[in-house]
């Protein structure tokens, strides 16, 4: 159970930090793929604001498990199970379809606490 609560806090950690960067370098696709595209002349800070939320995620979250350890990290995912859990409404209250709101935001949600279980019990 060890491997696997690593592997995916892990894989979850590099995940966040991936969109975070799509978000910095290839803005209005990855808003497409959030689930409620980015109106072509919108303000851009609010996307690298996005970008920079994720990768920080991400960065913090390969940290804590790097130096702090399994139990640091499962707090960490707990904590931060309610970004998806938020983007959930954000998607469904701005026009994105319930696929992605659900489909994506809320199963990611639901892998972070899993994740968090995982880690809790190593």
């Amino acid at each position: 159970m060890t491997v696997t609560a690593y592997t995916l806090a892990v894989v979850l950690d590099l995940m966040i930090l991936f969109i975070g960067a799509r978000f910095l370098f290839q803005p209005h696709p990855a808003a497409v793929g959030y689930g409620v595209p980015a109106k072509a002349d919108g303000d851009p800070a609010y996307l690298a604001i996005k970008g920079v939320r994720d990768a920080t995620f991400g960065v913090i979250g390969l940290v804590l498990l790097a130096f702090a350890g399994a139990h640091a990290e499962g707090w960490y995912m707990l904590a931060v199970a309610l970004a998806p859990l938020g983007d959930t409404l954000i998607v469904l209250r701005n026009g994105g379809t319930k696929a992605a709101a659900f489909g994506i935001h809320f199963a990611t949600a639901v892998t972070v606490l899993v994740c968090a279980a995982l880690l809790f019990a190593v």
